[in-house]
């Protein structure tokens, strides 16, 4: 189980609990690991129509959009029907990121119900990896068998495979590197899940076996015809049949954002190892620390907004900004521009760093705000955004990506735009919520309501179970399966 490790700037250590509470949030830490991304998962926005609440659209190219129920199931599991399968999960990384924790997660479901699950890591780091391996390990102790991504036994299981699902678009490296000559034969049992809306993705070697795989599985309409657009104009092929499946929250996640107690002293404990008191006002990034995902620019606007109350002369309580997933070892120099930009303009009480962390429940029970600032296109979905919201916080976040298919802007969050042109709108909207507190509970509360309604763990679970029931159709009828 990950630790919670913190890097704070400005802070001393945790001061020592009683022996009830430090038993108290040990075990609330263990129900919190959910996955980040950095991941933290992983990763933004402009409003838009938010999908009903009771179906999905599935883009899908050169054909008539699918939808499939996404009404509340009991039991048994929505993916009963994969018990006694054999599915292949192929990921170019296993790390603390948002693509290779959603996949192990996915690993979890199948074996939940009885499927026989098989990983596959592309890239693996030449030395031992402490990441990796307890990441492996965890895996193993569900049942999970990991193999080599290289060798005859990786082939064999691919040709045995009811389903090979390959993650992230590197992951189609694998497909010529390993099976070579035989890709053609397990090609219609792919299924491609999508995470990425970077353009350096976008190279042949990586997709050109797009348009024959059994479909494709992306986590935002956004996204998904991102790369539609992209497939056809710049590469010249066509997407296979591509579904939009939103995420959901873990069950453990939602268990330690419903309860008011644990909520109460994880928040006690994270304010009082960062040295703020109960009524300051606490705004957060939770993501990987990169200039994608906008930590310089959410400091230019916190600032601003500190400049903007004191000339205004209004009364607020002090606020903080926090930056949760630093890693000085792999962002050294973009980590020391952030940490100059805050000495420069004497911010160090109220800018606090802490390291990438599995644990993020305690840091959403601490925070009164969220901040998603990722740039550019954005993020593909965001889950730190729906795992925000379960814990009623309101969400400002940048308007592109998929946080516009969750972040209902006005109601559960305020969007500002990406790049420079966003830092001022972002600094206004940390005064508008940090000089009213009801509307801060009721953006809130609304987040909770929506995550309730669309974004849990069984929203997920049915959707990918319809898009695997296609897939794994469509396979059986091709001559090759």
């Amino acid at each position: 189980m990950a630790k919670l490790q913190q890097q704070h700037s400005n802070a001393a250590g945790w001061a020592p609990p009683s022996v009830q509470k430090r038993w108290l949030l040990t075990l609330l830490i263990m129900l919190s690991v959910s996955t980040l991304i950095a991941f933290f998962i992983k990763s933004a926005f402009d409003s838009c129509d938010p999908p009903h609440p009771h179906n999905f659209d599935v883009a899908a190219s050169n054909k008539p959009a699918k939808v499939f129920s996404n009404s509340i199931k009991t039991a048994p599991s929505p993916l009963s029907f994969m018990k006694s399968k054999l599915v292949l999960l192929v990921s170019h990384e296993l790390s603390l990121s948002g693509g290779p924790l959603l996949l192990m997660e996915l690993a979890f479901l199948l074996r939940s119900v009885g499927t026989e699950v098989f990983w596959i890591t592309i890239q693996k780091p030449s030395e031992t990896d402490e990441v990796v391996y307890s990441l492996e390990q965890k895996m193993l102790v569900r049942g999970v068998q990991v193999l080599s991504a290289k060798g005859q036994e990786a082939i064999d299981t691919a040709f045995k495979a009811d389903l090979v699902v390959l993650n992230t678009a590197v992951a189609g490296k694998w497909l010529d590197a390993v099976l070579k000559e035989n890709v053609p034969h397990v090609l219609p049992k792919v299924l491609w899940w999508i995470h990425e809306m970077r353009g350096h993705y976008f190279k042949l070697d990586y997709v050109k076996h797009l348009p024959l795989v059994g479909g494709a599985m992306i986590d935002s309409h956004v996204t998904a015809e991102y790369w539609k657009n992209r497939t056809q104009e710049r590469l010249r092929i066509k997407m296979p049949e591509t579904y939009v499946v939103h995420l959901g929250n873990s069950k453990e996640l939602m268990e330690v954002a419903e309860d008011s107690v644990a909520k109460r002293v994880l928040r006690e404990h994270i304010r009082e190892s960062l040295g703020v008191r109960d009524e300051d006002i606490l705004f957060a990034i939770i993501n990987s620390v990169s200039r994608g995902k906008g930590q310089d620019l959410f400091l230019r606007s916190f600032y601003e907004s500190l400049q903007i109350i004191q000339l205004k002369k209004l009364k607020v309580p002090s606020m903080h900004a926090v930056i949760v997933g630093s890693d000085m070892s792999a962002q050294t120099k973009f980590e020391t521009e952030l940490r100059n930009y805050v000495m420069q303009k004497k911010i160090q009480d109220r800018v606090h760093f802490i390291n990438k962390t599995l644990t993020v429940a305690p840091y959403l029970a601490a925070i009164d705000v969220l901040v998603q600032n990722s740039q550019a296109r954005g993020e593909c979905f965001g889950r730190i955004t729906i795992e925000a919201m379960a814990f009623q916080l309101p969400v400002l976040g940048t308007a592109a990506g998929g946080t516009t298919e969750i972040v209902v802007n006005g109601t559960t969050g305020l969007l500002h735009s990406v790049g420079k042109e966003g830092v001022t709108p972002l600094a206004k909207n940390i005064v508008k919520l940090a000089t009213h507190v009801e509307r801060r509970l009721t953006m809130g509360k609304r987040g909770y309501e929506r995550v309730r309604e669309m974004f849990l763990e069984h929203h997920m679970a049915n959707r990918i179970a319809s898009v695997l029931k296609e897939v794994l159709r469509k396979s059986k009828s091709h001559p090759h399966s």
